[in-house]
């Protein structure tokens, strides 16, 4: 997680630094970008009186395109809710058109939080095109819009939650797999501080989902205590076929995960 902008948090009335966290320290605001945090880690950042805002965006955005604008109505719900609703992409900023989750054929997918599509954006913010190269210029900006390659959901309220990359979906016996959910899924576990969910190629299902992680230090937990704690929240199927335990994950030097260095190493795995 990168930290964009950090400062004292002002009230609703204006007020600097008036909104205190548990040990009656003034809250600090940060914003973060890159790789979307997961519930469980917002969760533990409001613990300690960090209030995060997710923004969201690409180099062709030219910065954040999206803001996960937080509502005062929000801050009545329980605290795995309100992290549930941080972790989301949120909406376009003052200068982007209203987001879009597009299916195959472009058309807009329903506003139920459940119907996976590609975001689209549009705005003052969004590239021309790419430099002399006018085919991948064409491809990324069919219909006005220009198609993000991230795979999310849109909500009833408008706001965008990413799924996953397209390219990093797990497709398992014709069923398609998010690694970002089996992550997050993972990481509500208390012994687990970091996890990576990458695909392997397997014989019978075409794929399944493999899991890298990083216990906390001082706790343990079995591979069978962690494919439990998934099955508990997800539909069985998406449960990793593997847990590897790592004391750290490869990263690039902004802090994100190399999944490609995980998939090489996948590949290796013998699965039943």
């Amino acid at each position: 997680m990168s930290f964009l902008n950090q400062g004292l948090r002002k009230d609703n009335h204006g007020g600097e630094g008036s909104r205190k966290d548990n040990h009656g320290g003034a809250r600090i605001r940060v914003a973060t970008g890159g790789a979307p945090p997961t519930p469980t880690l917002l969760a533990e950042l409001a613990e300690l009186g960090i209030e995060v805002t997710h923004l969201y965006g690409l180099t062709e955005t030219f910065g954040p395109v999206a803001i996960c604008e937080w509502k005062p109505e929000w801050d009545a719900l329980p605290g795995e809710r309100r992290a549930a609703l941080k972790a989301r992409q949120g909406v376009g900023n003052v200068i982007a058109q209203p987001l879009r989750v597009l299916d195959a054929e472009d058309a807009e997918v329903p506003a139920d939080g459940e119907t996976v599509g590609e975001v689209a954006v549009r705005g003052n913010d969004v590239m021309l095109g790419y430099y002399e190269d006018p085919e991948a210029t064409e491809a990324a900006l069919r219909g006005g819009l220009f198609h993000t390659g991230d795979l999310g959901v849109m909500h009833p309220d408008g706001y965008v939650e990413l799924r996953d990359r397209a390219k990093d979906v797990i497709v398992s016996g014709g069923e398609n797999i998010s690694s970002v959910e089996v992550e997050a899924a993972l990481a509500a576990h208390p012994a687990v501080f970091e996890v990576a969910v990458v695909p392997v190629p397997h014989r019978r299902w075409g794929e399944r989902p493999v899991a890298y992680v990083v216990l906390r230090p001082g706790q343990s937990a079995a591979a069978e205590e962690l494919d439990a704690h998934v099955r508990q929240r997800l539909a069985g199927f998406k449960a990793p076929a593997a847990y590897e335990f790592r004391d750290e994950l490869p990263k690039t030097a902004t802090g994100k995960v190399r999944k490609f260095v995980l998939r090489d190493e996948a590949r290796s795995l013998e699965l039943a």
